[in-house]
Order: structure tokens, then sequence, then C-alpha cells
């Protein structure tokens, strides 16, 4: 138990930070400037959209304080690392996906010890753990804002070194991320399984409205194909290890993995399954669309 909090958490969470930041470099910020809408969409999905959603379905399916909490603090994190790789399968806008991947997660520096800090009052009151909006921050400094930036310095001075490490970083960066969500489960699992029959339906269908919300959000925008791909994945994937470490972190390294890291446990699963089925179907429209495009005229 205290190997996972005190080792394998953090340490699971910097490797995914820093491949994230081994794909990211300054220009890819200047895709804000040339696409400034585009950019306001995907951010107005992940830090408004996504929060009032995950609220509104833990009031609905009557999840429990600590439930709707997690539930609460996954909504709160920026996209997953992953979501890059998902955008460019399914022929997505990647360097939209990779912006918007990039400022939120430097953004959420910021603003997850303030939000985190208020829905913990919210739901769990009098039973609320006390919690340092400095402790807080400086631990999302060192565990997220600090390995992206290493990442993006080896891409740039040393780009040799960062292809060589990218490929290797995701495959453990993945791996990594399926032994937290194990331990996230199997320490809390006859919760995990007591809360079950209301939990999964509610992650679930927080998976899927997300996905739908932001395709939804770009078409109304009139965004074009390849970016409203691109932003309803980087909706639906969540940064469920963050979730995870913010939850361990609010209840301090002596409780162990608390019951609001379940919710972030569970969706680091579930959002693969509903996410991958939607790239694939995204991969299959934008090649139909290009072999319209391109066909000769009868």
């Amino acid at each position: 138990m205290n190997l996972l909090v005190t080792v394998l958490m953090p340490a699971a969470l910097s490797v995914m930070m820093f491949s994230l930041g081994l794909g990211l470099t300054t220009r890819d910020f200047g895709h804000v400037a040339r696409h400034p809408k585009a950019f306001a969409i995907g951010v107005l999905a992940q830090f408004a959209l996504l929060p009032a959603i995950a609220f509104l379905i833990g009031r609905l399916f009557s999840l429990s304080p600590e439930m709707a909490l997690g539930l609460m603090i996954l909504s709160l994190c920026p996209g997953g690392p992953t979501s890059n790789l998902m955008t460019r399968f399914a022929h997505g806008d990647v360097a939209l996906s990779i912006s918007i991947n990039g400022v939120s997660s430097i953004a959420a520096l910021f603003t997850m010890p303030l939000l985190v800090t208020y829905f913990v009052g919210h739901f769990l009151g009098a039973e609320a753990p006390p919690i340092s909006l400095g402790s807080l921050g400086l631990s999302m400094l060192f565990l997220t804002t600090m390995p992206v930036a290493a990442g993006m310095t080896v891409r740039r001075f040393a780009p040799g070194l960062s292809g060589v490490l990218d490929g290797p970083m995701r495959k453990l960066s993945s791996i990594l991320l399926v032994i937290l969500v194990a331990g996230a489960l199997t320490t809390n699992w006859s919760l995990f399984m007591q809360s079950l029959p209301t939990l999964g339906p509610s992650v679930i269908l927080l998976g899927c409205t997300l996905v739908a919300a932001g395709l939804g959000l770009a078409r109304l925008a009139a965004l074009s194909t390849p970016q409203a791909t691109a932003i309803s994945i980087d909706t639906g994937i969540q940064n469920a290890a963050l979730g995870i470490a913010i939850g361990t972190l609010i209840a301090g390294p002596d409780a162990g993995v608390p019951a609001y890291a379940v919710p972030s446990g569970v969706y680091g699963v579930t959002m693969y399954l509903l996410v991958i089925p939607f790239t694939f179907w995204r991969r299959r429209t934008a090649e139909r669309h290009y072999s319209a495009a391109t066909s000769p005229a009868a």
C-alpha cells in the first residue's frame, strides 16, 4: 500500500507527463494563435463542459459523497497523454490535440488546487480532510508541470534522444497506467464492488456523454472534421493517473488510496473501451471523405 502511494503513483504520473512533454514543442503552442476558435472550443469543453456533465451525472445516480467527489476530481484533470495518439489514428487535428493537452496540463497547476479544495468541502463537509493549497499546488508542480517541461527540454536540445525515448516512454506510460489503475481498484475492492451498480453506469454514461458533447460542441461551432475529432477525443480521454494521484494527495500518504480515487481508476479502463471504437469510426469517416474528394468525377 505505502509502496503504491509513495513510489509507484508519483513515478507513474511523472513518466506519463514526461512522455507528454517529449511530444511538445513551443511551435505547438503557436497553433493557439493560428486557430483560436478551435482552441477556445476545446478549452471550453475541457474546463467547463466536462465538470458540469460530471456534476450532473453524480447527482443523477445519487452517488455517495466520496464517489461524487472522485468523479469531479477526474473531470478537473487535463486530457490524457494517449489522446494525441488516438487523434492521429482517427485522422484528427493532431496539432490542435497537442496544444489543448499542453495548455490544459499547465493550466491545471493553477485550476485544480482551487477547484479540488472547493469540491472536497462541498461533498465531504465536516468530514473533509484538511487541505493545504500551497502543498497541493507544489505537489502538482513536481508531478505534472516539471516533467512536461523536462520532456520539452529534451525535445528542444536533444531531438535525437527525444526520438529514441518517445516510443518506449509511451509504452511504459501505458503499462504504468494499468498498474496504477489496478492498484487503486484492488486496494478498494470491497468498496468498488459495493459501488459498482451505480458507479459503473455513471462512469460509462460520463464517457459516452463527454465524447458526444465534445463532438456536438465542435460541430455547433462549425469546426472542420479533423478539429471536431480532436476535441471529442480530448474531451473523452482524461488523465486518470492524475485523478488517482490527486485523490491520494488529499487523503495523505498514511491513508493509502482513498475511495475518491476509485472513479478515476474505473474511468482509466472504461474510457478506452468507449473511445477506441469512436476513433475507428472517425478514421473510417475521414477515409471515406478523402476518397470521395479525390475520386475522379464520373
